[in-house]
This record gives C-alpha cells, sequence and structure tokens, in this order.
C-alpha cells in the first residue's frame, strides 16, 4: 500500500483499487471517479496522505476493467408482462411513466438493480451459498448511479409505477434514498457504504419468516404480529453470521424499527443510542412505502407522503434527520406532480431547499389543455413566475383523467 498526497489528487482522477482515508475507510472504489466533494471532504478532515494498491487514471475510459471489482453489466432490457415491468407493459399508467420520464437508460439501470436484488434475496430465503461481495458490487454501483442520475432515481420512486419484484423494488428505492441522505451528510465515503448495505438488507429477515404470515391479506393476529416483529433480529444475523459484516451494517438493519421516543422494537432503544444508518433507514422506509404500490394499502403523491413525516413530531424519527430529509428532496419532490393556480398540470424537475413551494417546474398539460410528451413541455421556474402558484399535488390516476 503506498501513501499519495491529498494535495495530488484531482477531479475526475481514478484507480484501478481501491483509494483509502486509512485502514478499512474507502474514500472511493476503484474504478469510481473522485469528485471535488470528495477532495472538499479530506480537506475539512485535514487528511493528508491517502493509500492505495493502485494506479492513476484520467478518466473513466482510460482504466480498463478491474478483476477484482467487476464493471456492471451491461444495463438489460425490463422484463416483459407477466412480470410488470413499466418498460414494456402496456397499461395506461405505464405509457404515462414513459412519457414522463425522457431518459431510457437510467431507467433501464434501475430495473437492473431490482432484478439484481430480487436474484440476491431469493438466495437468501433459499439458504443459498452467497457472499457479500455480491452485495458490496451492487452497493457501489448503486452509489455512483445516485450520483450521476440523482433526479431520475427520485423520480423513478416517486412514480411508484413500477411493479414487480416488491421486496427488491423497496430494498433498492431506500437504499437510494438513504445514499441522498448520506450526501446531504455529507458522510464519509466507509459510512455510506454501510448505509447502503444495511438498506439493501434491512428487511432480508422477513424472507426467513412463513409465507402464509407474509402472504396472509387480513390483519395480523397479536402472535402473528410478534413473529413479524422479529424480521430485524433475522435481518442482524443474516448480516453478521451468514454475509460477516461489521457491527455497523448489523446494527442498522437491527435497529431500523427503532423510535427516537423509544417505543420501537426490537430494544425500545431511544434517540442517538439509535445507530445513525438504522435512524436514517427509518425515516427513508417511511416515506418509500408511503410513495409505493402496496397490496394492502393505496400509492400516495411524494408531497402527501412528506406532510405524513412532518407531523411526526419528534415521535418515531429524528427530528434533525428528518429536517435533512425533506431539504433533500424537498416538500414536493422531484418528480411529483402538481397543478397550478392557472390549471397548469406540471412535473417538479428541481427543488429548492431555501424555497420548496417555488420549485422548477416542466409543463405537462398546459391552461389550454394541450399535452405535451417527454420533455417537450416548457420548463417554469415559479421562483420568478410571481404569479403563479401550487394548488395541489396531483396522482397519475389524475393526469390520466385529464388527458382522456
Amino acid at each position: 500500500m503506498k501513501s499519495i498526497a491529498a494535495s495530488l489528487l484531482k477531479p475526475e482522477m481514478v484507480f484501478s483499487k481501491p483509494v483509502y482515508i486509512d485502514e478499512g475507510n474507502v474514500l472511493v472504489p476503484a474504478g469510481v471517479p473522485i469528485r471535488q466533494k470528495d477532495l472538499d471532504d479530506l480537506k475539512e478532515w485535514g487528511v493528508e496522505y491517502v493509500q492505495t494498491e493502485g494506479v492513476p487514471g484520467l478518466s473513466e475510459a482510460a482504466n480498463p476493467p478491474v478483476e477484482e471489482t467487476p464493471a456492471p453489466p451491461p444495463p438489460r432490457p425490463a422484463p416483459a408482462a407477466p412480470d410488470n415491468s413499466a418498460a414494456q407493459s402496456k397499461t395506461p399508467s405505464a405509457l404515462l411513466l414513459s412519457e414522463v420520464l425522457s431518459n431510457k437508460a437510467p431507467f433501464r439501470m434501475y430495473m437492473s438493480f431490482i432484478e439484481r436484488m430480487n436474484m440476491l434475496l431469493l438466495k437468501i430465503s433459499t439458504k443459498d451459498n452467497i457472499t457479500s461481495q455480491t452485495f458490496n458490487t451492487i452497493g457501489m454501483e448503486l452509489l455512483q448511479a445516485v450520483r450521476d442520475q440523482k433526479d431520475r432515481f427520485i423520480g423513478f420512486i416517486i412514480s411508484g409505477e413500477v411493479k414487480g419484484h416488491e421486496m427488491a423494488k423497496s430494498a433498492v428505492n431506500i437504499a437510494i434514498l438513504s445514499t441522498l441522505m448520506a450526501q446531504e451528510l455529507h458522510l464519509p465515503n466507509h459510512k455510506t457504504t454501510n448505509l447502503i448495505i444495511g438498506a439493501l438488507l434491512h428487511d432480508a429477515g422477513m424472507l426467513r419468516l412463513p409465507k402464509d404470515i407474509l402472504d396472509k391479506k387480513g390483519e395480523l393476529s397479536e402472535e402473528e404480529r410478534q413473529r413479524m416483529r422479529n424480521h430485524p433480529m433475522l435481518s442482524h444475523k443474516i448480516v453478521t453470521k451468514e454475509l460477516r459484516y461489521y457491527d455497523e451494517v448489523g446494527d442498522i438493519v437491527l435497529q431500523h424499527h427503532e423510535r427516537w421516543d423509544g417505543e420501537g422494537y426490537p430494544g425500545r432503544i431511544a434517540g442517538e443510542r439509535i445507530e445513525l444508518g438504522a435512524r436514517i433507514v427509518s425515516i427513508t422506509d417511511a416515506f418509500e412505502a408511503m410513495v409505493s404500490h402496496k397490496p394492502y394499502r393505496t400509492s400516495m403523491v411524494g408531497y402527501q407522503a412528506m406532510k405524513n413525516l412532518l407531523a411526526d413530531n419528534s415521535r418515531r424519527f429524528d427530528p434533525n434527520l428528518l429536517k435533512a430529509f425533506i431539504q433533500t428532496l424537498g416538500i414536493y419532490p422531484i418528480g411529483s406532480m402538481v397543478r397550478l393556480n392557472n390549471g397548469v398540470i406540471a412535473r417538479i424537475t428541481e427543488a429548492r431547499p431555501g424555497a420548496p413551494l417555488r420549485p422548477k417546474i416542466r409543463i405537462l398539460i398546459d391552461e389550454h389543455r394541450k399535452m405535451y410528451k417527454n420533455d417537450e413541455g416548457r420548463i417554469l421556474d415559479l421562483l420568478a413566475e410571481k404569479g403563479l402558484y401550487i394548488t395541489k399535488a396531483v396522482t397519475t390516476k389524475e393526469l390520466m383523467e385529464q388527458r382522456a
């Protein structure tokens, strides 16, 4: 392992092997470009030297794939029905999704994460031989994808139109949202990596519960509810004993149902005694559940989900982390659809933490009821358009009725 002066590192520089801040703490994985933020973090932390066994390159294209960190596979097309992929489904809401989401390559990447995670969860459920490296690879790829396509991935989550592989989709969505939180909080890379792995595996213990409980449509009995509450401990066992992750990852999956007020489970611990990553996953898990299609609840648009989170009053969630989450996504999260006071229906394209009610929007249906496909609609900056304001959030169903 050789030392390199931090002052010699430049943005977009990549190394053939991981770069470490110190033993066990990764600055960037192999093949991942160094960002200006990474350099700023080193300066803020007073780190003068980093360590690596790799060699530097000038760009991603200049570096061949590294053996111990395989390059991501090419994006795979989404599976055809009956796998319920929005990319190929012919339902009206799926056609709407293809109009709202303009770039197909990130969507294929998003679907690829879900499909690969689904395969790994299947192996956990059948107790097949599996190693942590497979999750590490997905985690590193997801981190880079979120860095490159933040707005797109938020849009995929908010749209809630992707069907099938529900547990895998939820795991990927929560990992994406948790990654955004890590960036907002300026967490070091090793903590971000642990957070992503914990988010991906937080509900793995569900796979070891009886199928009749998981598939039950009606209300659970008290005994069944208690068995469901055992899933964090089962997740902890999978993560620490079978996949051999460190305690920080184990604590994330064990404590993600603990509450800020101490009324959670399984340990009834409170406040900052709860692992930071678990407090983050608690928030992102709740938000994802409110915007996703589940058989036992209706989907909720991002604005309604945010309103529910804001009503928590320091009972379930860390109030400071909740504030950071709202700053990350905005009151009207990117990808949400809204109606303006002049009748225009639009999609949020850019949130403003300093002016949450004045985001940038792209028109989907204008005041004359003219409809726009893909990204043809005009961009409006509500910070500049003083006479326009948002009156309500709009669901995909309402938008389809307008288009009928």
